[in-house]
């Protein structure tokens, strides 16, 4: 790299992060790390980085919908996604928000330093592990759509709040709603997707990558 980039770190496992720094930072300036979506937000709009590195699931909002969000503030700022995540839905929902980059956390560490590059440059790096070798326009066209596109981006973050067992007050005072409105949300939702349970709620987060999937 001709210049050290201005990077944000973002993934829930503390470990994870203290890795992927100790491993950028010799040709990288990591301006911070965030373990949720929300405190990406934040700390993405105090640090303005060049590049986001960014797992898929995190807690309170996950990282496809965080990177919508970043999109809209923050459109010259390029997103890399570094994940377990193998749905190729789920990846071409990433290149269609216009991400950079997509790689697997068993990819090789040389992978990621690719992907900075290429977002660097303007260019796209998808790992051959998610796109079998497909040319990125026809792996696009292969996906079957993005996922949960079927909810509102806020009915995203409520399902995700409410998958993880978060109280409908907690999540109205982090989305500054109402507990009603909260409410309101949540059987909209469940009607929306015929789900009877909160239990095929969860199994629905986890399917459409909004949630980890609990061990």
């Amino acid at each position: 790299m001709k210049h050290r980039p201005r990077i944000l770190l973002a993934d829930d496992h503390t470990m994870l992060l203290e890795a992927f720094r100790r491993l950028l930072e010799p040709r990288c300036e990591i301006v911070g790390t965030a373990g949720d979506g929300h405190a990406l937000l934040e700390l993405a709009a105090r640090t303005r980085p060049e590049i986001i590195v960014l797992d898929v699931s995190m807690p309170r909002l996950n990282g496809i919908d965080a990177c919508a969000r970043l999109r809209r503030k923050m459109p010259e700022v390029k997103f890399v996604f570094l994940t377990v995540n193998e749905d190729p839905d789920i990846a071409a929902e990433a290149l269609r928000l216009g991400a950079s980059g997509y790689l697997l956390k068993s990819s090789a560490a040389g992978e990621l330093f690719t992907a900075i590059e290429h977002a660097l440059a303007g260019k796209t790096y998808f790992t051959p592990l998610i796109t079998k070798g497909l040319p990125l326009g026809v792996f696009l066209r292969q996906g079957a759509g993005p996922a949960g596109e079927k909810l509102t981006a806020r009915q995203r973050e409520v399902l995700q709040l409410l998958a993880e067992s978060r109280p409908m007050k907690e999540i109205g005072e982090l989305l500054h709603v109402t507990v009603r409105t909260v409410a309101f949300h949540k059987y909209a939702i469940m009607e929306q997707l015929g789900l009877k349970t909160n239990t095929e709620l969860v199994q629905y987060a986890v399917e459409h990558g909004l949630l980890r999937k609990r061990s």
